[in-house]
């Protein structure tokens, strides 16, 4: 079942971190189907320096963050790498969590092709490359994640016991911040980004 908009427009954007734990990513791109559960994610609020709209900052980049939960965020990071994140909570409220690692679950063949690559190691094990080998690019910006080539459903449950916070990655200008458990995987999956 695909996740509904009343899933995304919750509140706290740490705990719809924890729950896309598990969830399935689906994208159907160019008629071709790729899906890839979701092993590890990252959440982000404006009230924290870590975020893009920190302190309500809107630019033409974190704009679509402004907007009610429910859509993609994707954003160009050190000029290479297209990250795909979910927007979340209510419009004006800008918060998102990045997606961070997938474990493939259909589709191989098109992931394969899409990366270049013979093997599916780790192919979907970090945020710029799950979304090369799902078919995301910054084109995603501000899809409607509930009826779109882009969609998120419902799979398995991942229990807190085997769910591991952390802290994020790459975000040290965050200061105080940077240190916020906000990282979260499956624990002992092997899909998870290395850093």
């Amino acid at each position: 079942m695909i996740l509904t908009p009343e899933f995304y427009q919750q509140t706290n954007v740490v705990a719809i971190a924890r729950k896309l734990l598990g969830k399935v990513l689906i994208t159907r791109i160019n008629g071709e189907l790729s899906a890839g559960r979701i092993v590890e994610t990252e959440a982000y609020s404006f009230k924290e320096r870590g975020c893009h709209a920190y302190n309500s900052r809107k630019t033409l980049r974190n704009e679509v963050m402004f907007a009610d939960g429910g859509i993609a965020y994707v954003y160009l990071c050190y000029g290479i790498y297209n990250l795909f994140n979910v927007v979340t909570n209510k419009a004006g409220k800008a918060e998102a969590v990045l997606i961070r690692a997938l474990e493939p679950v259909a589709g191989h063949d098109i992931m394969l092709k899409r990366m270049n690559v013979k093997k599916l190691t780790r192919i979907t094990s970090g945020p710029g490359k799950l979304t090369r080998a799902m078919g995301i690019d910054r084109t995603h910006n501000g899809v409607i994640l509930t009826d779109s080539e882009i969609v998120i459903e419902s799979d398995i449950i991942i229990t807190p016991k085997n769910i591991v916070a952390t802290t994020r990655i790459g975000i040290d200008y965050a200061g105080a911040d940077a240190a916020l458990p906000w990282r979260f995987y499956v624990k002992d999956n092997e899909w998870i980004s290395k850093w």
